[in-house]
């Protein structure tokens, strides 16, 4: 499928180490000539770590986008009625906000642009990062995989011995998941080894 044209918003919430993963994603997702609105959570838009300071992450969105980040909900509730996305995707979806999301929890810019999508029966493609997907979280997990319109990029353990309750997107597959979730599929397999050296022999 051609990505030409289509509008993609493209949200990103905490889990701050994964960003430096998703933005070469997004530079694809460019190349393919979609049009792709960045939208940030308030912890990623205002929170310094040794990963990179949040104002260096913003211009980088803007540099590879063309778009102004959407800071706020008031910005993104227009994705709705207004300007709607072909596809919502949310990567990295932290565990606090892949919870607030399974519980119709809408507090930040980016679970609003999902809401938004949702309203308008179009797909939102889930990038899970959370350490406990295994865990407390598993429930709503479930719930969002079997929530009509939500889709995910395959996902696995990173780190099945010290950390048996994380799963973590393999974020290679993204723009391939975008097409699949454009046409109301889910990439399959949708669980799978996430670091080889890392799983039995």
């Amino acid at each position: 499928m051609s990505l030409a044209g289509k509008r993609i918003g493209f949200g990103l919430t905490g889990s701050h180490h994964t960003h430096s993963q998703v933005f070469p994603q997004i530079e694809k997702l460019v190349a393919e000539q979609a049009e792709v609105i960045p939208i940030v959570s308030y912890t990623v838009q205002n929170t310094d770590t040794k990963f990179g300071r949040a104002s260096e992450h913003m211009e980088k969105l803007e540099s590879i986008t063309g778009k102004k980040v959407i800071r706020t909900i008031p910005d993104a509730e227009p994705f709705g009625p207004k300007y709607p996305l072909d596809c919502m995707v949310i990567a990295p979806l932290t565990g606090n906000s892949l919870s607030k999301l399974a519980n119709a929890l809408t507090d930040n810019p980016v679970l609003m642009a999902a809401k938004s999508t949702m309203r308008n029966q179009s797909p939102v493609l889930l990038g899970v990062t959370t350490n406990d997907a295994l865990g407390l979280n598993g429930s709503n997990l479930i719930k969002l995989m079997n929530s009509k319109n939500i889709y995910f990029i395959p996902f696995g353990q990173d780190n099945p011995y010290t950390k048996p309750n994380s799963m973590v997107a393999k974020l290679d597959y993204l723009v391939e998941s975008v097409e699949f979730a454009l046409e109301g599929k889910q990439l399959q397999p949708i669980i799978v080894p996430y670091h080889p050296k890392n799983m039995l022999k």
